[in-house]
């Protein structure tokens, strides 16, 4: 299974330009590692369980990708019901979406 990042800025300076990211459990696991292995060489944390961290990291990361995978398909079934405008040019599709999106995050207290 893979999560959503959602679209983000490739660069700064290129408004516009968003591409979506998506991570396996694999990367989110390798990323994880590599974030609570840095911490700890930092002396940011200290843990007599590294492995313990990592995989309830791992669990948390994965399930708040879940849940913003899920709020973006409600969000395109929304949109469905506005495909005749979409096609027409009357309603941009990114504003639309992103504007459905926040106000469902909003009211589901969802933090994206």
């Amino acid at each position: 299974m893979c999560y959503s990042l959602g679209p983000i800025q490739e660069e700064p300076g290129r408004a516009g330009v968003r591409i979506d990211v998506r991570l396996t459990r694999d990367q989110i696991d390798a990323i994880t590692q590599n974030m609570v292995h840095t911490l700890i060489r930092e002396g940011t944390i200290s843990t007599e369980e590294p492995g313990g961290v990592i995989d309830r990291l791992v669990e948390v990361f994965a399930e708040d990708l879940a849940v913003e995978d899920q709020l973006n398909q409600e969000v395109r079934e929304i949109m469905e019901k506005y495909s005749d405008e979409l096609a027409r040019g009357d309603i941009n599709y990114q504003e639309m979406f992103r504007k459905i999106k926040a106000k469902l995050a909003r009211e589901r207290n969802i933090i994206l």
